[in-house]
Order: structure tokens, then sequence, then C-alpha cells
């Protein structure tokens, strides 16, 4: 009957039933795939952007070197993303990114081989001998100082790796889904996608409080715990894990077509007609289409607009994600390790929620471009409104005597200065200024070394040692004059962090990312759209992801009071901060200034639309 009604034969039929089916299978496959790529590269990311202030220890660098090996990734896409992008259905995409996967295992393996590399870890400068007599380290100058340059080498393969993964697998998706079903799709593999990063907080979490030589060292010997400012975490652990992902990632996608047929599309694509176009393809494309499809593309208005909203973006999420362990470290007195694992279970499940509501909302309730626009741009003014809330919460500089304020407790007058000052409990005592192997003074005032807080004697050993007859804690008031190991605990500060966290929350949901992408999608014509995400990613990286980590940690150099010192003297990480009169100020201010213009992008975004539905100048073919 079926056969009478359709005037298919049988044979026919079946096969065609059979090609359909198959080809659901693939596409299904391709997203679990693509899904899985994400996560992969998600958890890669965000362990690395995790252990970057393990790095800096490590390595006894300054942030904004941090920056550039953090932003030596973004690099990394640079040199390959266009043409990638450019290709587009050109090639077999999914082969592609097979191949980028491969290469995103061997620059994670990389960035570990430095750790193998280098020696032992040591902390401690100076070695007590009762308390006074302190013996620097011997001085080597070794080339271990310059092993980050392997860390930034392997960023910067993972890089070139990733680039191709999002362009083609999220072209490739929109290319073979309906138009409602695009959407909805790309909400599910980003949202799966943002398992990674969550994923890649938590390991990094857990990473941060084992040592760096784990197995190597007994830790009852350390005199230090991961609350310490020159404590190293396990840093190259979880980058291992990353790499193995990486290459379980690439496996599906060696076996996928290079194109599938139309989701509701009664005949799909044989296998031989797939190679005859496979035998068309052309690797590199030529120069003569490449500039007319660039201008086409720049000659879009909304596009133009798009694109400046989407690089205000990256500065506010690159920057702010990169240095927010120390951030939420040196202004609310939370260990490195508890900082990671919160921004792993509080502000990565926001996001992924906000990711799924995107696409959910658009289908739900068949947004056009300019509804799509509107609720995005309130979304930002909203966001915007509620990050102005966080210049309340903030916490006093700890207090170190000599440093940020006196041996009495009060504020130090050369503290923007930034120089050591003696007492007369201490000036007698020959101490060595440039170590920081801080005590904490029964008064509640850090000291710089047991030497500075003037102690004479002390009892216990490692991490419970105590040291006492320390003549500048009696300066401040009469009491217990003794001494503990490692800074003084700043409890207040704790009170405020929830509060902080919470707007955190709402403010990196992102809702408005994916709704974004869709208005980006339904704007520019379907032969340009795989060319048009390069481009989009590309900007983004090259005037957002790059310079973002860079300028945020040149900026929070500046506020550094007191710096470490490597065994020949040489300056190394920065130990202490002025969190409460410039780091919050530093930090936050870049962000809101890009929140700012984001609003103005936004209003800008909704003229264009407008401009363009009432002119009526859109092209044929675009889903309006």
């Amino acid at each position: 009957k079926h056969a009478a009604k359709t005037g298919l034969k049988p044979k026919k039929k079946a096969s065609e039933l059979y090609r359909k089916t198959k080809g659901c299978l693939k596409f299904k496959i391709f997203l679990g795939a693509l899904a899985f790529s994400f996560f992969a590269k998600g958890f890669s990311g965000s362990y690395m952007k995790s252990v970057m202030i393990q790095i800096e220890r490590r390595f006894e660098i300054p942030s904004f070197i941090v920056g550039l090996i953090d932003g030596s990734f973004e690099l990394g896409n640079l040199l390959v993303l266009v043409i990638v992008s450019y290709l587009g259905s050109k090639v077999n995409r999914p082969r592609v990114i097979a191949v980028g996967c491969l290469i995103m295992s061997i620059g994670s393996f990389t960035s570990a081989l430095s750790h193998f590399i280098m020696g032992r870890f040591s902390t401690n400068r100076m070695a007590h001998k009762g308390v006074l007599h302190l013996f620097p380290a011997e001085c080597e100058k070794t080339t271990s100082s310059y092993l980050w340059l392997i860390v930034l080498a392997g960023n910067l393969l993972r890089g070139v790796g990733e680039a191709p993964v999002m362009p083609l697998g999220l072209s490739y998706i929109d290319d073979f889904a309906t138009e409602q079903n695009s959407a909805f799709y790309i909400g599910i593999v980003r949202s799966v996608g943002m398992l990674g990063p969550m994923l890649g907080f938590l390991v990094g979490s857990v990473c941060a409080d084992l040592w760096v030589d784990i197995g190597a060292v007994d830790t009852d010997t350390l005199t230090i715990n991961s609350r310490d400012t020159r404590w190293v975490g396990a840093w190259w652990l979880g980058i291992l894990v990353s790499g193995v992902l990486s290459i379980v990632a690439s496996l599906p996608f060696w076996f996928l077509p290079h194109s599938l047929s139309k989701q509701g599309e009664r005949a799909l694509k044989t296998v031989a007609a797939n190679r005859i176009t496979l035998n068309k393809i052309y690797f590199f494309p030529s120069v003569p289409d490449f500039f007319p499809t660039l201008k086409k593309l720049l000659g879009n208005p909304i596009f133009l607009v798009y694109l400046v909203i989407t690089i205000l973006n990256f500065n506010i999420f690159v920057g702010s994600i990169s240095y927010d362990p120390k951030y939420i470290e040196q202004q609310f007195n939370v260990s490195v390790s508890k900082a990671i694992f919160l921004i792993g279970v509080i502000i990565m499940p926001v996001v992924i929620l906000g990711l799924f509501l995107g696409g959910f909302i658009i289908k739900k309730f068949k947004l056009c471009v300019m509804g799509m626009a509107k609720f995005a741009s309130s979304l930002t003014t909203a966001a915007f409104l509620l990050f102005l809330l966080v210049f309340m919460f903030n916490c006093e500089t700890l207090q170190v005597a000599g440093l940020t304020v006196n041996y009495s407790g009060f504020s130090s007058p050369c503290r923007c200065h930034r120089r050591i000052t003696l007492s007369d409990c201490n000036s007698a005592c020959n101490c060595e200024t440039s170590h920081w192997d801080p005590v904490c003074g029964s008064n509640g005032i850090t000291y710089m070394s047991a030497c500075l807080a003037g102690c004479n004697a002390s009892t216990g050993i490692g991490k419970d040692m105590v040291f006492h007859n320390c003549s500048c804690v009696g300066v401040s008031g009469p009491g217990n004059l003794s001494a503990a190991l490692g800074q003084c605990p700043r409890d207040n500060c704790t009170k405020v962090f929830p509060y902080y966290l919470a707007l955190k929350n709402v403010i990196h949901s992102y809702l408005s990312s994916n709704i974004l992408s869709c208005v980006f999608f339904r704007s520019v014509s379907p032969d340009v759209k795989s060319f048009a995400i390069g481009i989009e990613t590309l900007c983004g990286r090259i005037l957002g992801g790059f310079p973002s980590p860079i300028y945020f940690g040149a900026l929070i150099d500046r506020t550094c009071l007191k710096w470490g010192t490597k065994p020949c003297g040489e300056r190394g990480s920065c130990r202490v901060y002025d969190s409460f009169a410039q780091l919050r100020l530093i930090y936050l201010y870049p962000i809101i200034g890009n929140c700012t213009k984001c609003l103005e992008s936004d209003s800008e975004l909704m003229t264009e639309i407008s401009a363009e539905l009432l002119s009526c100048t859109l092209e044929p073919g675009l889903a309006l």
C-alpha cells in the first residue's frame, strides 16, 4: 500500500530507509563526539588556567609572564584558524577535527615535560638553625629559570590543535540540522562541553593541594601548607590527564563522512557521491576567492557589531577567569585550592545552565533575530548593574610589619613605596630583608621572618615550630611574645566572600552568549558561515584572548608589595599584594570598562538589525 501511494518500489523504499537511518545514526555519533571534544578541550583549558598560579610560583616568574604563557594558547589558534575556517565544507571536517585533537594531546604532554626535566622544588630559601642563624640556599644558576618556555610551547601547540574543533564542528551541525534544531543542538554540545571546565577546575583544586613533587618528598618534613604563598601544587598531573582525554576525543571522528543530508530531506547522499566530492577538495584556498569572501562578510553591518561584542566578551571573560584564583586568595583570604574548587562547583554549573537555557528559549518561544538581540541586550545591562556592586565587597591588605604597617600595628606611611623598614627591636639582628619566610605574631601581625620579629628561641619542628621571646611582637603592646610559622589569617575577609561569589554566579552565567551566536548564524549567508565563525573567533582571540591575560597580569604586578627572591638574588614571584587600595581597582576596572562598551554595542546591534529589516536589503536565503 505504501509503495502504491508513494510510487516507490519496495526495494528502493527499503534502501532509502536504510540510508536515512544510517545517516541519522552518524549525525548522532558526530554530536556525541563533538560534545566530548568540547569537554576535552574545556577540561584542558580550565585546568591550565587553574594552575597558572602554581606555574608562576614553580618557575618564580611575574604575573605578566604567566599571562604570556596563558595567551600563547590564543596565539596558536591564530596561526591556523583563518585557513581552517575558510576551508569549511571543502575538507573532511570530522577528520580535520581528529587531527586537531591529536595535536592538543601533544601540546599537553609537552607542557608537562618541563616538570620531569627540572629537579625537586625547594621552598626554603633559608634553613632554620636555632632562630637567628639563617643560611641562604646555595646559588645555582641553571637553565631551569627558562623552562617555562616549554610550558609556553606546549600551550601554543594546544591552541593550534583546538583551532578546527569549534568552527568546523558547529558549522557541520548547522549545515545538516534543521533551522529549528540547530540552535538547540549547539546549545546541547556547548552545555555538555562546559562539564569539561567544571571538572578541570575540580581536578585543579585537588592538584593544588598536592605537593609538586608528590611521591618523591615526605610532605611531613615541609614547613609550609597549601595556604602559604610559596606552596606549589602538582600542576603537571592534570595536564597529563588532559592529554589522554584529547587522544580519546579524536577516535570517533576518523570514521565519520565528509557530509550528510539535511535533516528532514527524503534522500541522503550516497557514499559514492561523497567520494566524488572528496576528490574535488583543495586544502589551500585560492587568493582570488579569499578576499571577495572576506569583503562580502565585512560588508554585513550586523556581523561587524557582533564582532565588537565578541571581542569585548573575550576581554572580560579571559582576563577575569585567568586571575580569579589569585584575586580570591589575596582579597578574601581563601586558599588557592578552595578558590579553584568554588569556581568549578558553583560558577561553572551556572554557566552551563545559561548556555542550555539560551538555546531552549530560542526554540520554545521561536524568537526572531530582533527578539534575540533585545533579550541579549537586557541580560548584558542587568549583568553590568550587578557588577557595580562588586566594589562593595573588599578586605584589608595583610598586615605585615615594616611593609604595610609599622611595628606598632599602624598603617605605614611608606607603604606606597614598597620599602621594607626596620625597628629598634630588630635593627641589631642583621636580618635578611629580601627573603619571605613569614611568621604570625600573637598580636595578629605578620612578620616577614622570625628574625624580623626579633625572636631568639624556638620550640617544635616542621609546621609545628613556634618562636618565643620575640621583641618586635611586644612593641604593639604587652602580652605573649611568641610567633607561629605562616602568615596571620584574616577571618573577617571570609565573611563577605559568599556575597561576592553569588554576584559572580549571576554575572558569569553568560546566558546571552548562545543567543548572540544564533543572531550571528542567522545574519550571514550559508556559503560564508564557516569562514565567518573563523573570523569571529580570530578577532576575539587576537584582540581579546591573547592580550587580556598579559595586560591584566602586568597591571596586577604593579600592586605587588613584596617580591620573592630566587637563590641567586633575582626577583621571583609576588608574595603580598596591596589587595585593598590597588589590586581590587586594577582587577575590576578593565572588566567594568568592557561591560560599558558591551552595552553600547548591544544597542548598535539592534539598530543595525532594524535598519536591515526596514530597508529589505538582506540577501536572499538569510534566515531571519
